[in-house]
């Protein structure tokens, strides 16, 4: 992810907590002089807000810095924190706001300026959704956990403005204890969400796996990648807005190292393509032979495992495909050499032709350049052929007595 989404998750924060403020005093201004004290309790909500914006914003403005010697691994975390802190204001506001609706409900409401303290409440309520869109969008965009739970806050407010719209009115016609148990309601509201919002962070600060979705995501790249033979031990976690992971991928024993190390760096760069929070994802390349295994052998003629080899490849008469699970033939097909009239690159064209029936080897006794890098490309291996029937090739392939060939035999396709 790039860093500049965090400064896009800090001006998100502090557009928020100036909204709050204003709202904060707007409110407390006219529910302390109309006497609305449902309003008054909103407006504490409302400062509780500024801190919570507040933090978020530290807490992205920390996640952004450099790692350094010491915090070799960076400051991600620090959003979590940030979230936990806002958590704590949450859960405090909503206890004060507890107290006061219980000792409110004892009390015979009274009310002025009526028509101020609707609009107030209203107006409220219009830019609490407003603000609420505002934060979901640009936490989603850069998977800022503090955003998002801000934003859950804000939409909390709409609900909390309509409900002290009632109260309000109730409140001017003088009904006894409606706006001590609308209080009451809201503080358990935000206790509520302060609860929720403690979870997230903490199990995010203990490297709390991602949604199964984003995991899903990830396992389905890795079985599309070519080369992967099998992979274990995948391992996603949380920190601040990102995602860090790592796995360990199989790929065939006889892969050489820079192979390899392409292999790694496509699935890297693949899933950072699809799954934009990812920051990094460590590779471990394990070798594999698998016990099951496809291989192809050029045939003079259609007899089955009785056949005999032919000698050229793209020349070939038939291709017989042999699949083998640990040392015994599962089963054998043939099919004809739909290149062998081509002219010119009959190599090439039958490489792409097997390459397409996924086989892990070929055994031949002659391969040009082209068609033999192609299929080491596509992670085939290639063999030289020992035997004059395609059943004894298999059979010295079961017992490991073929030579595996390192460069083509032949200059010139």
């Amino acid at each position: 992810m790039d860093k500049k989404e965090l400064k896009k998750g800090e001006k998100a924060a502090l557009v928020s907590m100036f909204i709050s403020l204003a709202l904060a005093v707007l409110k407390a201004t006219v529910g302390f002089y109309s006497g609305a004290i449902v309003l008054v309790s909103d407006a504490l909500d409302s400062a509780s807000d500024v801190i919570t914006s507040l933090a978020a914003f530290l807490g992205l403005k920390i996640a952004g810095k450099k790692p350094t010697e010491r915090f070799p691994y960076g400051y991600y975390k620090a959003e979590n924190l940030a979230t936990l802190i806002i958590s704590g204001f949450i859960i405090y506001a909503a206890v004060t706001l507890l107290i006061k609706g219980y000792y409110r409900i004892f009390i015979l409401p009274s009310l002025s300026y009526p028509a101020i303290t609707l609009a107030t409440a209203a107006f409220s309520g219009i830019i609490a959704l407003f603000v609420s869109r505002y934060l979901k969008r640009k936490g989603n965009e850069i998977n800022s956990e503090s955003l998002i739970a801000n934003s859950k806050d804000r939409l909390k407010d709409v609900f909390v403005a309509a409900v002290i719209l009632v109260a309000v009115l109730c409140t001017y016609y003088k009904v006894p204890y409606i706006e001590g148990i609308v209080t009451i309601i809201i503080s358990l509201l935000i206790f509520r969400m302060g609860l929720v919002i403690v979870k997230d962070s903490m199990f995010a600060l203990m490297d709390v796996s991602p949604s199964k979705e984003i995991e899903k995501k990830v396992e389905k790249l890795l079985r599309s990648i070519s080369g992967v033979e099998n992979f274990t031990d995948l391992k996603l976690r949380k920190a601040g807005p990102f995602i860090f992971g790592e796995v360990k991928i199989k790929i065939r024993k006889y892969i050489d190292v820079k192979r390899a190390h392409e292999i790694a760096d496509q699935i890297e760069e693949q899933i950072k393509q699809k799954v934009k929070q990812i920051e990094a994802f460590s590779i471990h390349v394990e070798p594999y032979k698998s016990t099951k295994q496809k291989i192809v052998i050029p045939a003079k003629e259609k007899k089955g495992l009785s056949s005999k080899v032919m000698g050229q490849f793209g020349r070939a008469n038939y291709f017989i495909f042999v699949v083998i699970k640990g040392k015994k033939i599962q089963k054998h097909y043939i099919k004809k050499n739909p290149y062998k009239g081509k002219k010119i690159r009959a190599g090439l064209a039958v490489v792409n032709f097997l390459v397409e029936e996924k086989i892990d080897a070929l055994v031949t006794k002659e391969i040009g350049e082209i068609a033999f890098h192609t299929l080491r490309d596509n992670l085939v291996d290639v063999y030289a052929t020992e035997g004059k029937t395609v059943n004894q090739v298999v059979n010295r392939f079961i017992n490991n007595q073929l030579k595996r060939l390192t460069k083509p035999t032949v200059e010139k396709e």
